[in-house]
Order: C-alpha cells, then structure tokens, then sequence
C-alpha cells in the first residue's frame, strides 16, 4: 500500500515523536535482531568494505538497502527490511559505508551524502551475483547517494538496477544541514551524531597523524563545522558549501533515467517540507510521495507499541513494480 496517505498513531503527534519512537520503540518484525552473513571486501583503494547479507530462494530477486548516516545493518529500520525481504523470500544485502560495520576503515576517508562511486563500485559487485537487475533503496544519507549514483549513471543505470528508492533523504543538503543545526533537533539529534562520528574522526587521526586539526574538530558544535573540517575535505570538496551544493540530488532528479520512489514524510525534523520538490521538477522517471506525516526513518503504525514493517513493504512492493 503506498504511503502517501499514511497517518501516524494518534498518541505519536509530530515529527520529532514519529522519528524517535521509530527508531527506539516501535515493533520490527522480529522479537530478536535478525543474524546477517558478513562478507569483507577488499576496495580498489586498499581499504575495505564490510556486506551483510540474508539470503533468500536461489533464483529470488536481489534487494540492497543502503544505510543512513552512522546506520548499520542493526539499525531499526535495516531489520525492518531484513523481515519484510525475507517474508518475500528475497535475496536481501546491506553494504556498510566505511567505518560503519564495527571496525574503523583503513584509508585517510569516511563516506559522505554523494559518494555515489563507490555505491556504483558496490552495486556492480552485487550485480554479478544476481540473474536479474537489482532493487535498491537508500535510507537517508544513503538514499541521497543512491540518487547521485543513478543520476550520474544516467542510461546505464537500468542494467544494473531496476529501480531505486531514497527514503527520507536529505537531497536538499544545505537546507537539511542547516535544519538539524537548530533547536530541538541541534540538541538532540545533531548531538547524538556527534558523539558518534567524533570518535570515529578522532580515531582516524590516530591513524594519519596530521589529516586535520584536532582542537578544531572538538570544538565543532553542529555538522556544518564538522563537515567543514573533516567530511569535505577528505573526500575532495572546497568546504561544507562545495560539499553540500554538489552532494544533493534535488538539482539532478530530471536527469534519473531509471524509475525512482523519492519518499519524504513532510513532518520529518531533518528534511524542511518547504525543500522538497514538486513533480514539475522532477521528470517522468521519479514519483513523489510526500505524506503529511511520518518523521523521519520513522512511519510508527497500528496499535500501542505500533510497528516499523509497513514502510519497508510499501517501498519494496513499489521496487517491484514501479509505477
């Protein structure tokens, strides 16, 4: 069933309850974290990867979500996909972005919103293990890169994917940075990334001793700083600006050549319903849905404590026959 109608618990008002609810609370699925299958892989620059896997029949289709940022394979709404694929009988894969599997990566790099190379560089390795194109979604930080990859694969996509998803994507960086820079969402999300990403940081710099300065990366208080300091440039970007302004999909979506599902609830504390597009921006090849509410990751539905599954179902009956 699609989402764009979707209505969230009435004991759930507002973005900020549907997103952490979500995220902490409600039901996935299982009782217990679903086990995956690891595969390391070694990347064309010697570092590594890590790939978890849940395989389904021989000759099932292949599902691959890409996480969003500091997401895992463990995140609420990674499990959620893992039920939903595997009551399909699906083939169903999550790559970590580097130093997001539980072991800090080895290169002078992280990952970031528009690393779409090396999601191509990911999916075409998948794709030899498939008999048929692949059905991709991206969560987030991922599904923002997932579109940067399709975008820049243009024609070519198609033989690799099927279709693509980006689910409650920043595609509008700026406007999303600057969103999570204020208020409510600085003092609780902004600083629930940075408890997490600055170690990683830190880490790193034990690793390449002089790869940034060390008091300023401390001393940032919002991601704006930390993106400016670390994420841009290491991975080839000006500063934040530079980063923030060719990272987003938002300019590019007419260029998708592939069907492609662009959901973002339009109470969602990360992504500023005001930054979303309309469908004259967009081209044939997207289609929007952008329910009132949802939050963000989040889409809490049914009875007390309500559950995370009816999301990841709609989006994969969507995969499955894009429309």
């Amino acid at each position: 069933m699609p989402l764009q109608h979707f209505q969230a618990p009435w004991w759930l008002p507002g973005g900020h309850a549907q997103t952490i609810w979500a995220a902490l609370w409600a039901q996935r699925g299982v009782d217990a974290p679903l086990a995956f299958q690891r595969e390391r892989w070694a990347t064309p620059d010697g570092d590594f990867i890590d790939v978890d896997f849940r395989f389904g029949e021989r000759a099932a289709p292949w599902v691959v979500l890409f996480h969003g940022l500091e997401g895992s394979s463990q995140s609420a709404y990674a499990q959620a996909f893992a039920v939903c694929a595997q009551q399909r009988g699906w083939n169903f894969a999550v790559p970590h972005f580097r130093g997001c599997s539980g072991e800090l990566n080895l290169a002078p790099r992280a990952y970031h919103s528009g690393d779409f190379e090396e999601i191509g560089w990911i999916l075409a390795r998948l794709r030899a293990r498939s008999a048929h194109a692949l059905q991709v979604a991206g969560v987030s930080l991922g599904g923002n890169a997932l579109l940067r990859w399709a975008q820049e694969a243009g024609e070519a996509a198609g033989q690799t994917a099927s279709a693509v998803a980006a689910i409650c994507s920043p595609i509008d960086l700026a406007a999303c940075g600057h969103a999570i820079s204020r208020g409510f969402s600085r003092q609780v999300y902004t600083r629930m990334f940075l408890r997490s990403m600055k170690p990683k940081a830190l880490a790193k710099l034990q690793q390449h001793p002089g790869l940034f300065d060390r008091d300023r990366l401390l001393a940032a208080r919002d991601l704006y700083e930390f993106d400016n300091l670390f994420t841009a440039p290491l991975h080839g970007f000006k500063d934040t600006e530079d980063y923030w302004a060719r990272a987003s999909a938002k300019p590019h979506l007419a260029r998708l050549r592939i069907p492609a599902l662009v959901l973002n609830a339009r109470n969602d504390p990360f992504v500023p319903a005001e930054c979303l597009p309309s469908v004259g921006e967009v081209g044939e090849y997207v289609r929007l849905w952008q329910p009132e509410a949802g939050g963000h990751v989040g889409f809490p539905a049914g009875r007390w404590p309500s559950q995370v599954v009816s999301m990841p179902a709609a989006v994969l009956d969507w995969l499955a026959h894009p429309q």
